[in-house]
C-alpha cells in the first residue's frame, strides 16, 4: 500500500467516525468509544500532516471521551495518556495550552494509577519553568504562575507520586524544582562565576552582562502604555534568546555540562553538609517527610495520622489561637496553643525525631533544617512540644528545640547558595535601623523601638563598626543604603505582609515603605546577618505558599546568609527580652578573641528563647525563626578535661570527620595518627609544647602551611602519656560537652584547618 493510499484510508476513517458520532445519542453508552477512536485517528493524521487543527480537535475529543465515561478500560487509559503526552509536547502550541494538557495528563494518570504519572509531573514542571521565564518582570512571573487552576499543588503532588513509587531521590529533585520557582529563576541571573571566569573569561563576561540586562528588566514597573510594554517584552525575549545561547556555549565547556540545570540529588545533598534537611510534603495524595542526610540515601517518614485537610484545619486553629493571645495577659496560660503544639509533636515531629535518633543516630543538640511545603509552611514546626512528664517522673519530656537546634530553609538550593556565598569575608559593620514613629496615618507608634536599637548597639562588640539609624533618618532610601553598606543589620519597625501581592510586603519607614521588591533588586554579596524584629516577616502568601515569597526570603536572596524572621505579630514590649538574650549569646565568646560569625545565629536563638521563658509568653517566643546559613566555618579550639566526654565524642564523630587526609595519614578506629610534616620537626613532642604552639597560632601568630585538610588530627605525646585530638565540633556539641572555649585555630603542625575544631586533652 502506498503512502497516498494510507493517507486516503485515514481520511475515510475520520469521515466515518464523524458520521458515526453524529448518529449516536448523547447518552449512548458507546459514545465514548467513538470519541476516542476519532481522537486517535486525528492524532495519527497529525503525525503525517502536522496540521494544528487535527491535534487541537483530538485533544478536545479526548476530553469529551473522559467526561462520557468515568470508569475507563485499561486500553482507553493508555490511549488517553498518550494523547495528553502528544498534546503537551506539541511545539507549535503555546505554553499555556501545553501546561493545561500536562496538568490534565498528570491528574488523569493519578486517578487511574497509570505509570505515566511521574513523567506527566516532570513535563508540567519543565513547561512551567519555560513559561514563567518568558515573562520580563517579577510580578508578571507570579501572575503567570498563578494563572492555572490547581497548579499550585503540582510540586508536592509530584513528590508524593515519586515517594509512592519508592524513588526518594527523584522526589527530592521534583519538589525542589517546583518550589520557590520565582527565587530559582531570579537566582540564575546572579550565579557565582568564579570557576567560569578562570576557565573562559570571555563567556563569563557575556553571561554576566546579559544576566544583568535581564535582571534589571525583571524589576522594572509594568508600563501602562500597551505599545511600550510590547516593545519591552520583545526586547526582553531577544536578550533571553541571547542569554540562552551563551548558557548553551558554557555547557559545552568541560566541567560545566550542568551549568544552571535543575540540581540533581547529589547537588542538593550538599545542603545537608552540617546536618540533615527535613522536607515536609503536604499533598492531597499523602503527607510525609523526606530526611536528606549528610551522606547516603534519603529516608521517607510517613505521617499516616495527618492529612492535607487536617493540616489546613491545624493552620486555621493556630491563626485563631495566636489572635486570641492579643487580649490575654502575659501570665495567662496559653492552653489552646499548648494543645496545638502537642498535636504537631505527636502527629508530625515525633515520627521524624524517631528516625533522627534511632536510624541516623543524630546526637542531641545537633543542627537540623526544616523545609516545609504547602500547608506545613504556616505551622510552627520548630515549637513542637509533648508537654508531658517523663514516665519515671524525673522531669519533663524534651521538646524539639531541647533535642535539636532548628533552622528553616525555603529550598535546599537556597541553603547551598548561602554556603557558597560565605567564601568571602569582610570586616564586620553593624547597623541598627529603628522606626517606631512612622508618618501620620501609616501605622501606630512602636514605643519600645528606640530603646531596643540602643540596647542592640550596646551589645555589639567594639570590634565592629556600629551605627544607629532611627527617627527622621530611617527613611526608605536611608534603610536601603544601610542594607547595602553594612554586613550586619537589625531592623526594628512595623512589618506588613501583603496578602494579594506579596512583592508589595514591606517594612514601614518614616516616609515610604521599604518593599520586598526594593530589597530583591539589591545584590549585596558581602551581607552576613539580619535580625527582623518586625511582624510577619517570614510568612508567605495564601495563594502561593510554595513560592515562599516573604521579606526574610527577600533578604536572603539579596545576599544575607543568615536571617531571623517572624511568623506573626510581634509585641515590641516583650520582644526586647528575646533580642537581648539573643545578642548576648551571639557575642558571648568574642572577649576571648573570636570573630563575629552569622553561623552562630540558630544556636544563639535557641539559647535565647529557652532562657526567657519566665519573661516572654509562649507565642512571643515561638514567633522568631532562623532561616538558612550553615554551621561555624571558623575553627574553634576547645579543651575538654573529662576523659569520658572525650571518648564519647571521639566514638561518635571520628568515623565521619575524615575528609581527604594527606597520603601519610592512616585512619584508625578512634584516633587518626598524623605525624608532623618535616618543617615542624623542630617542635618538641610534649603536651606543654603542643598546647603552647596551638594557643600561639590561635592568637594570630604566623605559622607555615604546606597542605590543606579537614580531618581529625592527633599527635601522640609519649612523654605525658596523653594526646591532643582536633576534630570538627558544632555549637550544640560544645554546649553538651561543657567544653571550654580557648580561641581560634588556623594551623596545627603546618596543617591548615578549615573546619570547626575541638581540642581535647586526654
Amino acid at each position: 500500500m502506498t503512502n497516498r493510499d494510507a493517507s486516503e484510508d485515514l481520511d475515510e476513517a475520520i469521515d466515518l467516525y464523524r458520521e458515526s458520532l453524529w448518529l449516536k445519542r448523547h447518552d449512548d453508552p458507546e459514545r465514548h468509544m467513538t470519541l476516542h477512536n476519532l481522537s486517535s485517528a486525528l492524532c495519527s493524521r497529525f503525525t503525517q500532516t502536522q496540521k494544528n487543527e487535527d491535534v487541537e480537535e483530538a485533544i478536545r475529543l479526548c476530553q469529551e471521551s473522559l467526561e462520557a465515561l468515568p470508569s475507563l478500560h485499561p486500553e482507553d487509559i493508555l490511549a488517553t495518556c498518550e494523547n495528553f503526552r502528544l498534546a503537551s509536547r506539541h511545539p507549535t502550541q503555546g505554553f499555556p495550552d501545553r501546561i493545561m494538557e500536562a496538568i490534565n495528563w498528570a491528574r488523569h494518570a493519578e486517578v487511574h494509577q497509570h505509570e505515566s504519572a511521574l513523567e506527566a509531573y516532570q513535563v508540567c514542571l519543565e513547561l512551567f519553568d519555560n513559561h514563567v521565564m518568558t515573562r520580563s518582570s517579577i510580578i508578571s512571573r507570579r501572575e503567570a504562575a498563578t494563572a492555572f487552576r490547581g497548579a499550585q499543588s503540582l510540586p508536592v503532588d509530584a513528590a508524593s507520586c515519586a515517594i509512592r513509587r519508592d524513588n526518594l531521590r527523584h522526589a527530592v529533585e521534583l519538589v525542589e524544582r517546583g518550589r520557590g520557582q520565582q527565587w530559582s529563576l531570579a537566582s540564575r541571573l546572579r550565579s557565582p562565576l568564579e570557576d567560569l571566569e578562570s576557565t573562559n573569561p570571555n563567556l563569563a563576561h557575556k553571561f554576566s552582562k546579559l544576566s544583568k540586562h535581564l535582571s534589571d528588566a525583571q524589576g522594572s514597573a509594568v508600563s501602562t502604555d500597551r505599545a511600550a510594554a510590547d516593545r519591552a517584552e520583545t526586547q526582553y525575549r531577544k536578550r533571553q534568546e541571547q542569554w540562552g545561547a551563551v548558557v548553551s556555549d558554557i555547557r559545552n565547556l568541560e566541567g560545566f555540562s550542568r551549568f544552571l540545570l535543575p540540581p540533581s540529588y547529589e547537588d542538593l545533598q550538599a545542603a545537608a553538609r552540617h546536618g540533615p534537611v527535613i522536607i515536609l510534603i503536604a499533598s492531597q495524595y499523602s503527607c510525609g517527610a523526606i530526611i536528606v542526610p549528610t551522606s547516603g540515601e534519603p529516608h521517607h517518614v510517613p505521617l499516616p495520622s495527618i492529612s492535607l485537610t487536617d493540616l489546613k484545619n491545624l493552620k486555621d486553629r493556630f491563626a485563631r489561637a495566636i489572635r486570641d493571645t492579643s487580649i490575654m495577659g502575659p501570665k495567662q496560660p496559653r492552653n489552646d496553643i499548648i494543645v496545638l503544639l502537642r498535636t504537631v509533636w505527636d502527629a508530625i515531629m515525633l515520627p521524624i525525631v524517631n528516625v533522627l535518633e534511632h536510624v541516623l543516630k543524630l546526637k542531641h543538640r545537633s543542627r537540623i533544617w526544616l523545609c516545609p511545603t504547602a500547608a506545613f509552611t504556616s505551622i510552627p514546626l520548630h515549637a513542637a512540644h509533648p508537654f508531658q512528664k517523663k514516665a519515671d517522673c524525673s522531669g519533663n519530656e524534651p521538646c524539639l528545640e531541647d533535642l535539636y537546634i532548628c533552622s528553616y530553609t525555603p529550598t535546599l538550593s537556597a541553603l547551598v547558595r548561602s554556603r557558597q556565598m560565605m567564601k568571602k569575608h569582610v570586616p564586620p559593620s553593624f547597623v541598627a535601623i529603628g522606626q517606631g514613629q512612622p508618618a501620620a496615618g501609616k501605622s501606630k507608634a512602636l514605643l519600645a523601638v528606640d530603646s531596643e536599637v540602643e540596647l542592640v548597639r550596646k551589645l555589639v562588640p567594639a570590634t565592629a563598626n556600629s551605627t544607629i539609624i532611627s527617627g527622621d533618618a530611617a527613611t526608605r532610601a536611608g534603610a536601603l543604603e544601610a542594607l547595602e553598606q553594612n554586613t550586619w543589620v537589625h531592623l526594628a519597625c512595623h512589618g506588613k505582609q501583603d496578602p494579594t501581592q506579596p512583592y508589595n510586603s514591606h517594612f514601614v519607614m518614616r516616609d515610604q515603605p521599604l518593599t520586598l521588591l526594593d530589597i530583591m533588586e539589591k545584590d549585596i554579596p558581602h551581607a552576613e546577618f539580619a535580625f527582623l524584629s518586625a511582624c510577619h516577616t517570614a510568612v508567605g502568601d495564601e495563594k502561593t505558599p510554595d513560592e515562599v515569597i516573604h521579606l526574610a526570603a527577600g533578604l536572603q536572596f539579596s545576599g544575607f546568609k543568615s536571617v531571623i524572621g517572624t511568623l506573626w505579630e510581634v509585641d515590641d514590649a516583650v520582644a526586647k527580652h528575646v533580642v537581648e538574650a539573643f545578642y548576648k549569646n551571639m557575642f558571648e565568646d568574642l572577649k576571648d578573641g573570636g570573630v563575629m560569625s552569622c553561623t552562630r545565629a540558630a544556636w544563639a536563638l535557641n539559647r535565647a528563647t529557652r532562657s526567657v521563658k519566665t519573661k516572654v509568653p509562649l507565642e512571643q517566643r515561638m514567633v522568631f525563626i532562623h532561616i538558612a546559613s550553615q554551621d561555624e566555618k571558623k575553627p574553634y579550639v576547645i579543651r575538654l578535661t573529662s576523659y569520658a566526654a572525650t571518648r564519647r565524642l571521639c566514638d561518635a564523630r571520628l568515623t565521619n570527620a575524615l575528609s581527604s587526609p594527606p597520603p601519610e595519614v592512616s585512619p584508625q578506629p578512634y584516633i587518626t595518627y598524623a605525624p608532623p610534616p618535616p618543617q615542624a620537626s623542630s617542635h618538641k613532642h610534649s603536651l606543654a609544647a603542643m598546647s603552647k604552639a596551638i594557643v600561639k597560632t590561635a592568637s594570630g601568630a604566623t605559622a607555615s602551611s604546606t597542605s590543606t585538610c579537614s580531618f581529625v588530627l592527633s599527635t601522640n605525646i609519649k612523654e605525658s602519656g596523653g594526646s591532643i585530638v582536633a576534630l570538627p565540633i558544632t555549637e550544640g556539641e560544645k554546649e553538651e560537652q561543657g567544653a571550654e572555649h580557648v580561641g581560634l585555630l588556623e594551623v596545627v603542625y603546618g596543617y591548615e584547618i578549615q573546619t570547626p575544631i575541638l581540642l581535647i586533652n586526654m
